[in-house]
């Protein structure tokens, strides 16, 4: 729109403040509906905000919602120089005397002094071509060829090439000065059932031994790992086993094998995680608290400025918090010992937030630990605590219709409909301040003209008295 300027009358009255001052008055409705929108904007987003932290809370009651959730185990061992341990939810508390006989190792052999070569680029094939063919455990034979000029170095880079369970290098039992170079085969793989058979070699090293000369030295003999559980001075048992990883020995334990024992043993000892299982107990509480604090620092009204928070009077607010509530109070059925949370330590405060007793539930844990699962997880057909907390989170923010994601997307219906009309109201306002400032504009020209008439007619008048 172009500028409208006005002169003024010479009683000093200014048009364009005046116009200014009327569309000020007409902007009044836009910007009340400015304002309502960016409150709308803030509370969608204070909305989302909160389908957060109640999906934070679900993932903490999912923690506990399986009674698989309780059958956590700690694992231990006197000597972790010998092995490791650690246990899954299938193990079971227990100790355990465990002997390691001996280690599991990967088959490694060498081709003898007799045969080694000056130089890695010396020539080992006697004839036009040679080939070379292995295999690992009971596996298909593996074959290289070497050309007329083949070297040990070749051959190593194409049994390496093969990928077929053996890495092959060179050692130098020589000196700097005076190398001599001796393949060496090794089995990617431990254990008795996995060691490397020279099934034929047509090169110069002759790891067959045709010539008398020839043959392999062993570096490092193929077998399995051994230990024995229990008692020495009893009845141990016997357990072999390919690898040094032994998971399928004690139920729900791996254990991973480091050094022998000699006759000695070390304890392996399993027990209920409690620390585990409490820490998820505690970190639901911590969850909760997250949803309402943030709920009630919006919530909130001032009497001073007579100003409700965002969520002050929003009912989406007030489900969330109510159905949470009462999904995290309720009782338990068909449980024998604790039926609810609060026997267990955690209390709530005027501010509806929630604080455990730490030794409270240290002792409820120690004394009745199946108590405690029966309260919180699913037990066959009853719904545990931590159940009906998912099923109410889920109620809120599923999808189709949840509470929060249903007034969410009302807020969104409703911020689009405001800014369609913050936008037809501005265009109405814009239209209106032109049409002011083109009445005013003829009206300040008309006003000069009567003023100019007005000055002549004095003129006139004074010429005649005169």
């Amino acid at each position: 729109m172009a500028t409208i300027s006005f002169g003024g009358l010479g009683n000093g009255l200014d048009f364009g403040q005046v116009v200014d001052q009327l569309v000020k008055v007409a902007q009044l409705p836009v910007d009340r509906l400015t304002k309502k929108k960016a409150d709308l904007n803030t509370k969608f987003t204070d909305l989302t905000t909160v389908s957060t932290k109640v999906a934070a809370l679900q993932s903490a009651a999912q923690a506990l919602r399986l009674s698989t959730s309780f059958d956590r185990t700690t694992a231990s061992v006197s000597d972790t120089t010998v092995l490791s341990v650690s246990a899954s939810s299938s193990s079971t508390a227990g100790t355990y005397s465990v002997r390691v006989i001996q280690l599991a190792q990967a088959h490694q052999v060498v081709s003898k002094a007799a045969k080694a070569v000056s130089s890695a680029t010396t020539d080992i094939v006697a004839g036009g071509s040679a080939a070379f063919t292995f295999k690992v455990g009971s596996g298909a034979n593996q074959t290289v060829t070497l050309g007329a000029a083949g070297t040990i170095t070749d051959l190593r880079d194409q049994i390496n090439d093969l990928g077929a369970g053996v890495t092959a290098s060179l050692i130098n039992t020589g000196t700097e000065a005076a190398p001599s170079y001796r393949l060496a085969l090794s089995s990617s793989t431990t254990g008795s059932a996995n060691a490397i058979t020279i099934v034929a070699d047509g090169t110069d090293l002759d790891l067959l031994n045709g010539s008398g000369t020839g043959g392999v030295d062993t570096l490092a003999a193929a077998q399995n790992a051994q230990i024995q559980i229990g008692d020495q001075a009893l009845n141990p048992l016997t357990i072999e086993r390919s690898s040094n990883s032994v998971s399928d020995a004690i139920a729900g334990v791996t254990l991973t094998l480091t050094k022998t024992t000699g006759t000695g043993t070390v304890q392996v000892s399993l027990s209920q995680d409690v620390n585990a299982v409490k820490t998820n107990i505690q970190a639901v509480a911590t969850a909760y608290n997250e949803v309402v604090k943030f709920i009630n620092e919006r919530s909130n009204y001032d009497v001073a400025a007579k100003q409700g928070g965002i969520f002050f009077n929003e009912a989406a607010a007030r489900t969330a918090l109510s159905r949470l509530r009462t999904a995290l109070s309720s009782s338990v059925s068909g449980t024998t010992v604790f039926s609810n949370v609060g026997q267990v330590g955690f209390k709530t405060e005027r501010d509806g937030t929630i604080t455990v007793d730490e030794g409270q539930l240290s002792t409820a844990l120690s004394t009745n630990y199946s108590a405690v699962k029966s309260l919180f997880s699913n037990q066959g057909a009853a719904t545990g605590l931590a159940q009906s907390i998912v099923s109410a989170v889920d109620a809120l923010n599923d999808v189709a219709g949840g509470a929060l994601t249903l007034r969410k997307n009302g807020l969104t219906s409703e911020i689009t409909r405001v800014g369609d009309e913050i936008a037809r109201q501005e265009d109405a306002v814009s239209r209106y301040e032109e049409r002011l400032r083109r009445q005013f504009a003829a009206l300040d020209g008309l006003l000069r003209q009567l003023e100019g008439q007005s000055g002549f007619l004095q003129a006139q008048s004074a010429q005649r008295q005169q």
